[in-house]
């Protein structure tokens, strides 16, 4: 099963989920916001990951976000749709909506809260889901919040499951994305996940990042995007170091749902950086920290 094809040093963001006044999904920002990153030059859109708060949607709220950034983009960039569950069952359920809205491709992590007893576990679970699935699959490796790392063997042999495309890789281990590119096939897909590391993972051979800031200073990643593909490392250097990484680590200290839609705001992209229980959002002080280091990043432009 063919995945979704992008340019060298491609990147798109795992868009937020703006909220409205009486706390529901706002379809009518998320279209907005959607056709802003368009708009701005950005390679894909990826709807109901991590930033977008994906684990406090309810089932109705989730098949909106997909359904709106479907529709949006129109065919202009792929999307890959966050399609995580505790359940094989309720991921297959969700990798099915997404191909019937018209998603190009599935974002699936490990089960949350159950950890696996050994790696046999993992293989199992993601093997299940592989099986059946309805559209390709991108492996998302985030042990921050599922509690483990995909084993490194498990995810060797799932790069040669027919319908297991590429990976996401937020460990913030850059030896992890190498190893991740050095066991896997060629046409195998490795996004790095960390905005931070994308600079140096390019080294690597990352094909591209999925990158919550992102849709933030989308001018600065399509800028890194566009030193990637013409090999000037100076002007990639400057913006890794002037563009992306202070503004990254400032927003790595509040949470990066609730600091993106900060600064999202801040840029007019969203109308209200609202987020939801268990998440807050950052005390004023530093939310003009988060406002300021966005200004800056702009600069590196």
């Amino acid at each position: 099963m063919p995945g979704p094809e992008f340019r060298h040093g491609a990147v798109s963001p795992p868009i937020v989920t703006p909220f409205d006044a009486d706390g529901g999904v706002d379809a009518d920002a998320l279209a907005s916001h959607t056709e802003t990153l368009l708009d701005a030059g950005l390679d894909g859109m990826v709807p109901c990951g991590t930033t977008g708060e994906f684990a406090s949607l309810d089932d109705a709220e989730y098949r909106t976000v997909i359904e709106t950034v479907v529709e949006a983009v129109e065919g202009r960039v792929p999307v890959i749709a966050g399609a995580a569950d505790t359940t094989v069952s309720g991921v297959r359920e969700r990798l099915a909506f997404a191909e019937s809205a018209g998603a190009d491709a599935g974002l699936v992590t490990l089960p949350y809260y159950h950890t696996s007893t050994d790696p046999a576990g993992q293989r199992a679970f993601l093997e299940a889901v592989a099986d059946d699935a309805p559209l390709p699959v991108f492996l998302y490796d985030i042990p921050s919040t599922v509690g483990e790392a995909i084993d490194p063997d498990v995810l060797a042999d799932l790069a040669r499951h027919d319908s297991v495309v590429g990976a996401k890789d937020t460990t913030g281990d850059v030896s992890a994305v190498d190893a991740k590119i050095r066991a896997t096939p060629d046409s195998f897909t490795v996004f790095q996940g960390f905005d931070s590391q994308l600079y140096p993972s390019v080294s690597l051979g990352v094909d591209g990042g999925i990158h919550a800031l992102s849709q933030v200073i989308p001018e600065v990643f399509v800028a890194m995007g566009d030193a990637i593909r013409a090999g000037d490392d100076d002007r990639a250097l400057r913006l890794h170091r002037r563009g992306i990484v202070p503004l990254f680590d400032r927003c790595g200290e509040h949470g990066f749902a609730p600091a993106t839609k900060v600064a999202a705001a801040h840029r007019g992209f969203i109308p209200d950086p609202t987020v939801r229980p268990p998440l807050t959002l950052p005390d004023p002080d530093a939310r003009e920290e988060i406002r300021d280091d966005v200004d800056a990043a702009l600069d590196a432009v």
